[in-house]
């Protein structure tokens, strides 16, 4: 590994008390440690400020940043304004990587340091991640099931380049999809692994960070239809859920949230380049498999892809 692995961390939070000591212990027991870890404070109003600042006073790469009680945990949008408030305090000029982490992880020791590797091994991979597992009411410990073509969202590993071109998050629901379609339409490789150094462990199932596991699925689906999801491609995705837990009811709470926004005529991203891509990759790896589908559009991007190509702006994205 070469010298040009210097990586910042950005870790929005909220009331993470019950679960942050994890996270903020695997992160200082990296052997490749953050050049600077900013945690926004999103009005916690547990005893997560005063673990934060606990950590902050032994460790100097830990900047925390308060931002005032909005009175409610909002996911999504709220969020990523969250990273935001962390990002804008920082010149992201002065370091060769960025990662958006949650603070409900448990990350083993050679994390940073396996994705470093990776991405330097291969200049073409612009956002990467480990896999999520999470402790069954069993104990027994399960994977996620996330795919291989995009980061997880509760870990994005980004080069830097990579995410100035993509124009960074959209702040809405289904902004960890978004981001990965905008790296395979520029050229880059999104992708995520499942290897020993790279398994971290969820504290909390993924999309039950709000209210329920249900709202989450729902949300889900809503997320799916704002991003530009296809009603096909959709219905066979919460059939897929629906042998995740929870059982049945996971996959339909999916398909209900993606339906009752058709219905309602809810705000789609208005971007009709992007949601004509995902539709064309949706139906291929429906008809193909999303493994060999995702390694065709990875040789395709071979062609345009262009790192110094200038950063996207998030009112160009909005257009």
């Amino acid at each position: 590994m070469n010298d040009k692995n210097s990586y910042l961390i950005i870790s929005p939070c909220r009331n993470e008390a019950q679960h942050m000591r994890q996270t903020l212990d695997s992160v200082v027991k990296q052997t490749v440690l953050p050049s600077l870890w900013v945690i926004v404070d999103d009005g916690s109003t547990d005893q997560t400020p005063c673990i934060l600042k606990e950590y902050a006073d032994k460790h100097e790469f830990i900047k925390v940043v308060s931002k005032e009680n909005r009175g409610h945990r909002s996911v999504g949008p709220g969020v990523i304004d969250a990273f935001y408030a962390g990002y804008d305090t920082v010149d992201l000029n002065q370091f060769d990587f960025l990662c958006k982490l949650d603070l409900d992880l448990d990350l083993p020791e050679k994390y940073f340091e396996t994705l470093l590797k990776r991405m330097q091994e291969n200049p073409r991979i612009g956002t990467c991640s480990g896999k999520a597992y999470y402790l069954d009411k069993n104990g027994n410990l399960t994977s996620e099931k996330c795919g291989d073509e995009n980061a997880v969202g509760a870990s994005k590993f980004y080069r830097k380049e990579c995410f100035l071109q993509i124009g960074g998050f959209i702040r809405q629901v289904m902004w960890d999809g978004i981001d990965g379609h905008r790296c395979r339409m520029l050229g880059w490789i999104a992708c995520s692994w499942d290897d020993d150094d790279l398994r971290f462990i969820h504290l909390r199932p993924m999309g039950s960070s709000q209210k329920g596991i249900i709202t989450g699925r729902m949300r889900h689906g809503y997320g799916q239809y704002f991003m530009g999801t296809g009603p096909v491609y959709m219905t066979a995705s919460a059939l897929y859920r629906m042998t995740r837990s929870p059982l049945i009811i996971g996959g339909l709470a999916m398909w209900w949230g993606y339906t009752k926004s058709v219905l309602a005529g809810e705000e789609r991203l208005e971007d009709p380049a992007f949601r004509a891509f995902i539709r064309r990759y949706q139906w291929s790896c429906l008809l193909r498999g999303k493994k060999k589908t995702t390694a065709s559009y990875h040789q395709q991007g071979a062609s345009i892809w262009d790192p110094t190509c200038p950063e996207v702006t998030q009112a160009t994205i909005n257009q």
